[in-house]
């Protein structure tokens, strides 16, 4: 086991929940139920001792018994899970590693959230020391089409629920270089899920240029963007690996087993 607060790989102190863990992990291995004797020769435990420990996590629903003799992980750690999946939240996994990002680029990172056909920020990483800065006020929204978030999002739609929202939304802009006719939006989309990733050509705000990379949860859904907003001519395309590979360790952190190019 991790010891979490110095990092260094660690046993239990209790022999037995050592020998716990040893058992699960075996019954993790496989989608199928395994049977004692497979168990025993796995963890070199005597299938006495596996047997005891088993019957007292099968008392807990944490391991069941398939049929006699048989045994696979039980619906108890599924329900544990599911308690951690719901207590894990968008904004606690990211603000560390977008504290991290900002330090590298000393730019703005921002956390978005799809609300509707608007993206809204709810989360920001920025220094008053670092000069000159785009910042972006939490709670603040915009259009999905005017902004890099917004396209990563549009960008996940299939086309019928893109030109339902050009339809709803009019795709009005905000500047000359707004992407307001839906070939050209449908152009951009096409690119963002080509390259992974989405930028904003100052087309929400003249002189302000952003570059987003997507989170996803455990499901593999895309539910954040992150966002790093600078000057239009301040903007550095070497901080784009640095971007997705925080948006991978966020994804990372709520779940997501899916690797994101």
């Amino acid at each position: 086991m991790r010891n979490f607060e110095s990092g260094v790989q660690t046993t239990p102190t209790v022999q037995v929940i050592e020998r716990m863990f040893t058992l699960m992990n075996v019954l993790a291995s496989r989608e199928e139920a395994i049977s004692l004797k497979e168990i025993s020769e796995k963890t070199g435990l005597h299938p006495s001792t596996a047997h005891r420990i088993l019957n007292d996590l099968a008392t807990g629903r944490f391991v069941d018994r398939a049929q006699p003799g048989n045994y696979r992980l039980g619906m108890r750690l599924l329900e544990l899970g599911n308690l951690v999946k719901n207590r894990l939240n968008v904004r606690d996994a990211a603000l560390g590693p977008m504290r991290e990002l900002h330090r590298l680029t000393q730019q703005p990172v921002n956390l978005s959230m799809r609300q509707n056909d608007e993206i809204v920020y709810i989360e920001r990483a920025y220094s008053e020391r670092s000069g000159m800065q785009v910042v972006r006020a939490i709670g603040g929204h915009a259009p999905l089409h005017l902004t890099s978030v917004g396209k990563l999002f549009l960008a996940a739609d299939d086309t019928h629920r893109v030109r339902a929202y050009a339809t709803r939304t009019g795709l009005s802009g905000h500047t000359k270089n707004s992407l307001t006719q839906l070939p050209a939006l449908e152009r951009e989309l096409m690119k963002v899920r080509s390259d992974g990733y989405a930028t904003d050509n100052e087309e929400l705000e003249l002189g302000v240029r952003c570059m987003a990379a997507g989170i996803f949860d455990d499901q593999g859904k895309l539910v954040a963007g992150l966002s790093i907003s600078a000057p239009a001519g301040r903007l550095d395309e070497a901080w784009l690996p640095k971007l997705k590979a925080t948006a991978q360790e966020i994804s990372a952190n709520l779940g997501c087993k899916f690797t994101r190019v």
